[in-house]
Formats: structure tokens, C-alpha cells, sequence
């Protein structure tokens, strides 16, 4: 009997057609159903960029109005913040792996996991409704008074997408939280959980006490904008600043929603690849619920020249530097584990390593932020720009690209070209870097964000990023190229490609529709990559195409 005769029916033959995937509560489907939606905001929000990038190469503004360019950088960070850079990981991997990960069948909730995508995606109609009509121009952070009084955009319409595209955070924030608690397998304790899991449990935690702070925001923006309640507006008793609490309140911790998960990839794939267990377990484990934590203590530090009370800017910058503790010990940990290792650079690794550079860098961009004095000089300049994108787009996106090429087999059944993925993750590396480290030499000079003309000598820094954003865009059309590619004429990938340890990787690729035949056993720590057998057992991809 042939080998292909004895493969398990996977998740991907369970039914065909566009009903069997609308209706499916299988959480690998459901992850699909995310992925396809969030790279088509990828790329839409990635088209406004390039678009704002190609106005800023020359002075003047003779592209596009001032107006247009207000919505251009508005709707750019409406739809990648709200709409791929929080949900990314969480809804596609994290969807995808959690009950593969703990031994499940599924999660807790399929029903509410399937409804979660469905309210993302009415949140989202409602948010292309708002570009179709004309756009906003208030930025992705809805500022009042701009929004509830002078704004000329549709904000109602797009608040009110974001509003509802909270509930399906919450909604799966309760499904991972309730999933880890009760559908571990047999021997899975707490400090055997990969550390993805344990990303996704302070994730979760940050989405279902932090969104609803955001969504009773946003509402009141509406009631204030249709209805003249006095809530912000001073005129009728309001408080402007009152706003800018609540929404930092929620957004400092949404930076760790969309943190938090990469460095639960990244903890998966640098010891796979460097055969090491991972340095520090529970330091690492335990400092993913410290951020998760100490979030929500520094949303003042974004109004450092708000007039806020001096003695609290004090406090604010305190605990900013705080915050960096633990995320410096995630760091060193995954240093420390690349020390001694047998490495080798597959395309998740190199990702991998390049977010370890990108997010250093930018995390110590980020303690000049947090350093009153030197606030008060770059706030609002592109060096507030240049510090948010090396942690949310040099870090999450490409960890968020390190686990889709490491986890791609599983998810696919297929192999994808490891040279092809090799030179995107370079390319997208040098092309952000060309992109967004000029933008901190703008910004130290005084060159103020969401400005789309500005005084000549500036003009040498906007070409080199704008240079810059070409190559990056190269770089991630790439994957979507070559990933596409495979999912046709890739080679089949066996269960295991990368020798990996995870209980993901003990089942079939793709896995069956209930993921496993029996129910596993869990009977060693996670990143046993030391035990007999296991350290010097590798993938070769070179050996694996020769084979073909």
C-alpha cells in the first residue's frame, strides 16, 4: 500500500466549496479565513504607504491636496493597526496552532470562533465603507477635538468599524484564555507550555480587559459627533484630555497585542534552528505576563506634552523604563540560546533574526522616548514614526512572516522555495531599514510627522526612505508569490520538516480535521532540542529538493 494511501484525510479535504468554508467551525479553517482577509489589508494599507511615500519624495506637495494626504496617512494606519497588526498573529497563527499546541481538538468555542470572523469582517465593511465615501482625516488615533468637531471625514463610520471589530478581539481573547485553562492534554503543565502558548494567554488577557476601554471611547466620539453630547467638547463642559486617557489606556496595551505574539514565534523558531533548548524558560515565560501587566501602567508617557501634572510625567517615565525590563530579558534569553548552537539559516530563521536586530534597535529608540527632556524635542516628529514601525513593522510583521514560513508546512502540506525565502527576508530587511532609519535622523532634525510638504534640506532623508519603500514593498510582495506558488507545485512536506519538538509537529501536514488520531501525551519539558537524537537532527532543504 502506497504511502499516500495510508496519509489520514487532512482538514483541508474536509468538504469543498464556498458554504464548507463560510460555515466551518474548524479552528485551521477559520485561521484561513483570517489570513485571506488580513493580507488583503495588508496590502491595501501598504498601498496608502507607498502612495504618501511617493508624495514625499519632493518638497512640494504636487502629488496629492493636503486633504488627500490627511486620509492617505489616516486610512494607512486605520487599516493596519485596527485591521491587520492586532489581529495578524493572534487570528491567523494563534487560531491556527493554540489547540495543536496543547493537544485539542479544537477550541473551547468553535461557534464563537467562526462569529468572531464574521464580526471582523462587518467591522471591516463598515471601515471600507468609510474609504469608499471619501476617507478619514483625523489619523488612526481619532484625536479630539479633530474628530467630534472639525474633522470633514466620514469618522462616525469608521469609529464604528473599529468599535465593532473589538468585539471579535474579545471574542477571541475569551476562546484562547478558556481553551488554555481546560483543553490541555494529559501531562501539559503550565511550565510545559510553549512559550507561543504562553504569548497568547497574556495576549489574550491584554484583549479582553483593554478593547472595552477602546469601544466605549469611540462611542462616545460618535455620541459627541451626531448628537452634541458635551464629552470632550470644553464648550459644554467636556475635557479634550479626557480622550487621549482613555485611548492610550487601551492603545499602549494594543502595542503588546501586537508584540507579544511575535516574540511567541520567535521563541519557537531561534531554538529549532540553533538546536538549543531555549535559554531561560521560565524568565521568558514570566516576563511575557510581566508586559502584559505593566502595559497598563504606562499609557501617560504618549502625553508627555499634554500639560499632564509634571509629578505624573515623572511617573509615567518610570515605569517606561520599567516596562523595557522584561523585554530585555526576552532578549538576552534568546541570545543566550543562539550561544553554542548548531545554527542554520532556513528562511524562518533569518526572519527570525532579523526581527531580534530590528526590535532591539527600535526598543532602544524607544527609551529616548521615554526620557522626558528628550520627548518634549521629537514628539511628533518622524522619530515617533521610525520607533513605532521598527517595533510594529520590523518587529511583528516579521515575526509574523518568521512563523508563516516556519508553520507554512503544516498549515499547507507543501514546501515553499527555501532560496526564493531567503532572499525576501533580505530584501524586506534591507529595504525597511533604508525606509525608516532615515526618519529618526528627520525627526532628531525637527522634521514634524503627517506633514506632506516641508522645507528642502529635508528633501535628501524622504528620498532615501522613499527609495526605501520600494524595496520593501518587493520584498513582501515576494512570499505572496512564492507561497502562492507552492500551495500548487510545492513539494509535499512529511509531518516533521524542521525536526521540531512541539506537539504541533506530531501530527500529520496538514493536520486531520481533530488534529490528532489519539490523544498525546505529554511526558518532557518544550524545546527538549538536547535530548538524545534530537540536537544534531536537522532539516536540510538542500538534501530534501535534490531528492525530488
Amino acid at each position: 500500500m502506497s504511502t499516500e494511501a495510508l496519509r489520514p484525510s487532512s482538514y483541508l479535504g474536509e468538504g469543498a466549496g464556498p458554504a464548507a468554508w463560510l460555515l466551518t467551525t474548524d479552528h485551521k479553517r477559520v485561521a484561513w479565513l483570517y489570513l485571506v482577509s488580513l493580507t488583503a489589508f495588508f496590502f491595501l494599507g501598504g498601498a496608502f504607504a507607498v502612495l504618501m511615500r511617493v508624495e514625499l519624495a519632493t518638497p512640494a506637495g504636487d502629488l496629492v491636496s493636503d486633504d488627500t494626504y490627511n486620509r492617505l496617512f489616516s486610512l494607512h494606519g486605520i487599516i493596519m493597526v485596527w485591521f491587520f497588526l492586532v489581529p495578524s498573529i493572534p487570528a491567523t497563527l494563534g487560531n491556527f496552532l493554540l489547540p495543536l499546541m496543547i493537544g485539542a481538538r479544537d477550541l473551547a468555542f468553535p461557534r464563537l470562533n467562526l462569529a468572531s470572523w464574521y464580526v471582523f469582517i462587518l467591522g471591516s465593511a463598515f471601515a471600507l465603507a468609510s474609504v469608499l465615501a471619501g476617507g478619514v482625516d483625523t489619523g488612526w488615533t481619532f484625536y479630539t477635538p479633530l474628530s467630534t468637531l472639525y474633522a470633514n471625514g466620514f469618522v462616525s463610520m469608521a469609529a464604528l468599524g473599529v468599535f465593532i471589530v473589538g468585539f471579535s478581539t474579545i471574542m477571541t481573547g475569551i476562546n484562547f484564555i478558556v481553551t488554555i485553562h481546560t483543553l490541555r492534554a494529559p501531562g501539559l503543565t503550565w511550565f510545559r507550555l510553549p512559550i507561543f502558548v504562553w504569548t497568547m494567554y497574556a495576549t489574550a488577557l491584554v484583549m479582553v480587559l483593554a478593547t472595552p476601554v477602546l469601544a466605549a471611547s469611540l462611542i462616545l466620539i460618535v455620541l459627541e459627533r451626531l448628537f452634541g453630547i458635551g464629552i470632550f467638547n470644553p464648550a459644554l463642559g467636556g475635557d479634550p484630555l479626557l480622550f487621549q486617557h482613555l485611548f492610550w489606556f487601551y492603545s499602549h496595551p494594543a502595542v503588546y497585542i501586537m508584540i507579544l505574539p511575535g516574540m511567541g514565534v520567535v521563541s519557537e523558531v531561534l531554538p529549532c534552528f540553533s538546536r538549543r533548548p531555549l535559554f531561560g524558560y521560565k524568565a521568558v515565560a514570566l516576563s511575557s505576563m510581566a508586559i502584559a501587566v505593566f502595559g497598563f501602567l504606562v499609557w501617560g508617557h504618549h502625553m508627555f506634552v499634554s500639560g499632564q501634572s509634571a509629578y505624573a510625567g515623572v511617573l509615567f517615565s518610570f515605569l517606561s523604563f520599567c516596562v523595557a525590563i522584561p523585554s530585555a530579558i526576552k532578549v538576552f534569553n534568546w541570545s543566550l540560546t543562539l550561544r553554542k548552537g548548531e545554527i542554520t539559516f532556513e528562511t524562518p530563521m533569518l526572519y527570525a533574526l532579523f526581527f531580534l536586530a530590528l526590535f532591539t534597535f527600535g526598543g532602544l529608540a524607544g527609551l529616548f522616548l521615554a526620557a522626558l527632556a528628550i520627548d518634549v524635542h521629537v514628539h511628533d516628529t518622524y522619530f515617533v514614526v521610525a520607533h513605532f514601525h521598527y517595533i510594529m513593522v520590523g518587529g511583528m510583521v516579521t515575526a509574523y512572516m518568521a512563523g508563516l514560513h516556519f508553520w507554512w508546512p503544516k498549515l499547507t502540506g507543501r514546501m515553499y522555495s527555501e532560496t526564493w525565502g531567503r532572499i525576501a527576508a533580505t530584501v524586506t530587511f534591507l529595504g525597511f531599514n533604508l525606509t525608516f532609519f532615515p526618519q529618526f535622523v528627520l525627526g532628531f532634525l525637527g522634521m514634524p510627522r503627517r506633514y506632506h510638504t516641508y522645507p528642502p534640506e529635508f528633501q535628501f532623508w524622504h528620498i532615501l526612505s522613499s527609495a526605501g519603500a520600494v524595496v520593501l514593498a518587493v520584498g513582501y510582495l515576494m512570499p505572496l508569490l512564492y507561497l502562492g506558488w507552492s500551495l500548487f507545485r510545492g513539494a509535499r512536506a512529511p509531518a516533521n520538516p524542521w525536526r521540531a519538538t512541539g506537539l504541533e509537529w506530531q501530527t500529520a501536514s496538514p493536520p486531520p480535521p481533530h488534529n490528532f488520531e489519539t490523544m498525546p501525551v505529554v511526558t518532557r519539558p518544550a524545546y527538549a532540542y538536547d535530548m538524545k537524537g534530537l540536537k544534531h537532527e536537522r532539516f536540510s532543504p538542500h538534501r530534501e529538493e535534490a531528492a525530488q
